[in-house]
Order: structure tokens, then sequence, then C-alpha cells
């Protein structure tokens, strides 16, 4: 997959994470893409150590999820490092 290809899955899988985990977060477009090309990355690792194969071509339904995955877990990570993203009562 080509830099442009992991650009757009980490758009999209950062977007999907964004509205699984709804919340006000810093920054826009630039971090949601790099929260979901780095999320991409980690789901791979995790789908390489528990399943034995990571991303696979984009148009694979694996690498989706897997790239979902890993943005939502990036995006709790950074929830709770920046402490962005609770609710105000």
């Amino acid at each position: 997959m080509g830099i442009i290809g992991w650009i757009v899955l980490g758009l999209v899988a950062g977007l999907i994470a964004k509205a699984i985990m709804p919340g006000n977060d810093p920054g826009g477009v630039i971090v949601t893409i790099l929260i979901g090309i780095v999320g991409a990355i980690l789901g791979g690792f995790i789908g390489n150590a528990i399943f034995g194969g990571g991303l696979g071509n984009f148009f694979d339904l694996r690498t989706w999820l897997l790239a979902i995955l890993g943005s939502i877990i990036l995006l709790a990570i950074y929830r709770a490092v920046t402490g962005r993203g609770r609710a105000r009562v």
C-alpha cells in the first residue's frame, strides 16, 4: 500500500474512531489523520501478534478492522495523556 493509501486509510480510520468515541478533542483533520495512521500501524502489530497476520491490502476487511481498532486504542491513550475528552459537568 502506498503513502496515499496510508493517508486515506488513516483519515477514515481516525474519523471512525472519533465517531465511536465522541468527545471534545483538540486538533483537527491533521491530528485525526496522524492518529489514524499510527493507529493503523498499531492495529497491524496487534493483528500480527494475535492472529499471525497484520495489515493486508487496502480493500481487505481485516485491514480496515485492525486500523480502526488501533485508532480507537491510540485515541484512548491520547485522551488519557492529554486529559481531554472527559465530559464536563
